[in-house]
């Protein structure tokens, strides 16, 4: 029931179609305001899925997106909370016995899996708090846009919290203090803070010894000396590479400025093995994509791609490691160093605030796990060598038992 479509081109890259196939323009619109005020291509795939899925559920209960008042919110809010994700057959399954959608509808609370390597939460089969989250704030930001526009419902179907709706935000902020988010959706839910989780060195290691090939090696290698998101990582040219200076220019995700980052002489030297195996098979020169499939025909490598090579990594070990916890490794290992001011770390990894930087001084979840451990493995080595003194002589054993309670 509708869709999200790729248009392949730099003008409107996404267009939302209703089930008759006809463009929805108020979506379109919101979608080219995005895109003027310097949205990126993701990000408008991003708010265009949370838009597909609400004008779903409109279509399905019947009402016009400009008709949708707070009960249709609230409604929509619920559903997302307690109904399953749609599971997809994959294509090459389709019409088989036994493919059939599982049902996700259920009211009880479905147990949390952890994988026994990583100890990262398994996907769930409901929606998680941050998609509901997003969501919300996409809708709000919708509905806002096409009330600047004279179009629409009156009043937002997704409004603000009764509590901060009638006051100014941060009316009373102490300027000592960071600003609180204080202008929270009614129908926000509670996003519990999330801890970045590291890949330890000796998983670490396992896991770069199962790449198979020397670009995988050279991406790894990059990840986890730069920093950098992949994003960024993928969209490094030819041009950009700096052996000599050690260093990568990349386009910064939120900014769009190019920066250089500073990478370890072992990604430089994958690289080149990389760039010598794939010589004279793929084009060269400046403005020319650095990573490239390994297949012919020679493609650049998308984000999709990679993250496919990484999964099938992560199936040899058992694990559910994902490209970004590379970025946290990289992260925590600059903090770690005491040589390393936090204001350069805060610089390489591109953040806007300190603040966002300072999570990675929080102690690692495996680090804390390993110290209290052996915390109790060492008092019960002190109990077991504990050994009784003995009393002094001219004392009966039996009289001081007495006098100490040791014996009835």
């Amino acid at each position: 029931m509708g869709a999200l479509v790729a248009t392949d081109t730099c003008e409107e890259p996404y267009r939302l179609l209703d089930p008759s196939g006809t463009v929805v323009e108020p979506v379109a619109g919101f979608l080219l305001d995005l895109q003027a005020a310097g949205r990126s291509v993701a990000t408008l795939r991003s708010y265009g899925m949370d838009l597909l899925r609400w004008f779903r559920f409109l279509w399905a209960v019947g009402v016009a997106w400009d008709r949708a008042s707070r009960i249709e919110a609230r409604d929509f809010s619920r559903w997302l909370q307690l109904a399953g994700k749609p599971a997809r057959v994959h294509w090459r399954r389709r019409g088989q016995s036994g493919t059939g959608i599982e049902d996700r509808t259920s009211m009880a609370p479905l147990p949390v899996t952890v994988n026994q390597v990583t100890g990262k939460p398994l996907p769930g089969k409901k929606y998680a708090a941050t998609t509901i989250a997003h969501s919300e704030t996409v809708l709000r930001a919708f509905y806002d846009f096409q009330a600047e526009m004279s179009a629409g419902p009156v009043i937002n179907p997704f409004p603000l919290a009764r509590a901060r709706r009638a006051g100014r935000a941060n009316a009373h902020h102490n300027p000592m203090e960071p600003f609180r988010n204080e202008r929270t959706g009614l129908y926000r839910p509670r996003v519990p803070r999330r801890i970045p989780r590291s890949i330890p060195d000796e998983v670490f290691n396992e896991l770069f010894a199962r790449l198979p090939s020397h670009r995988d090696r050279a991406l790894v290698a990059f990840f986890v000396s730069t920093g950098a998101r992949a994003a960024e990582l993928l969209g490094v040219t030819q041009d950009g590479v700096d052996p000599g200076m050690q260093v990568i220019s990349v386009v910064r995700k939120g900014s769009r400025a190019v920066q250089q980052l500073p990478a370890s002489p072992d990604a430089f030297v994958w690289l080149r093995l990389y760039q010598v195996e794939l010589e004279g098979r793929v084009p060269r020169g400046r403005g020319r994509p650095l990573w490239w499939t390994l297949r012919r025909p020679h493609r650049p490598l998308t984000y999709h791609a990679l993250h496919r090579m990484f999964e099938r990594v992560n199936d040899t070990l058992g694990a559910n490691w994902t490209l970004h916890d590379l970025r946290h490794t990289a992260a925590y290992r600059m903090a770690e160093d005491p040589a390393l001011p936090l204001t350069d770390v805060q610089h390489v990894l591109g953040h806007a605030h300190l603040t966002t930087t300072q999570i990675y001084l929080t102690p690692r979840q495996d680090d804390v796990i390993r110290r209290v451990l052996a915390h109790h493995a060492g008092q019960t080595a002190r109990r077991a060598a504990q050994v009784e003194p003995t009393p002094a002589p001219g004392y009966r054993p039996e009289t001081l038992d007495v006098l100490f309670g040791r014996r009835p």
